[in-house]
């Protein structure tokens, strides 16, 4: 039984897997890692091995209570991966991008896979049928652009995130909508049709935290996943425990 640690910028998930099954899932504030971590091993005492990636950062209490309970594996850019990374900069390579891909290699071997993570930034990550990891792109987020053009410019205001009525904004905040919501889906959709005419059979899949948001908007078929990389994260955990 496997506990799975995604430490983000501001929120830490914790989920619990017995092999490839997912049995419990919780997120928490970071100051209150160590409370739901204790709760987690109460509830699973039959937890053995965990492995935490960091984005974030996790308070030293917390991980030292993990490594006294748990077989810990911390995911870095050293760590073995089912695949083979083909990215220049493999040292500077996301821990959270090498988890999505991972998790592609699981459920698609053997395919041509775009993984695209909708989070606080949007990033593409391609791997192709012959598990070579190429690379991708990053780009700003939907709260990012939002929050860039509030923070950047003298009076456009902070919005929540809308889909718009229609394409033409017809008041400052409908052209705040139309902008951000609009020219992400566009900018998504333009990408996957530019992976199409490259790679055949092209298999393509959104996670994160917009994903449910942004799917049902795009024009490309996708698979929607909100546990892609938690699921990532616990191949990797099993493929470093053999």
């Amino acid at each position: 039984m496997n506990l799975i640690i995604d430490v983000g910028n501001t929120l830490v998930k914790f989920a619990v897997f017995q092999q490839n099954t997912l049995l419990e899932k919780k997120t928490v504030e970071g100051k209150n890692a160590l409370k739901a971590f204790k709760k987690i091993i109460k509830d699973f005492p039959f937890l053995k091995n965990a492995v935490v990636s960091y984005v974030g950062k996790l308070e030293k209490t917390v991980f030292d209570a993990i490594n006294a309970e748990l077989k810990l594996l911390v995911l870095d850019q050293d760590t073995k991966l089912p695949f083979k990374n083909m990215y220049k900069t493999p040292q500077t390579l996301g821990v959270d991008r090498i988890a999505l891909v991972s998790a592609s290699v699981k459920e698609y071997s053997n395919s041509n896979v775009l993984i695209i993570d909708a989070g606080t930034c949007i990033t593409y990550d391609f791997i192709t049928k012959d598990n070579e990891y190429l690379g991708g792109a990053i780009s700003p987020g939907i709260r990012l652009r939002y929050t860039t053009l509030n923070t950047f410019t003298a009076n456009l205001p902070l919005l929540s995130t809308e889909m718009p009525e229609q394409l033409i904004g017809d008041t400052t905040a409908s052209s705040i909508h139309s902008g951000v919501v609009i020219g992400i889906l566009k900018e998504i959709d333009g990408v996957i049709d530019e992976y199409q005419q490259e790679y055949e059979d092209l298999t393509v899949i959104l996670t994160g935290g917009d994903s449910d948001f942004l799917s049902k908007q795009l024009k490309n078929g996708i698979f929607a996943n909100s546990n892609f990389l938690l699921e990532g994260l616990n191949f990797i955990l099993e493929f470093n425990s053999h």
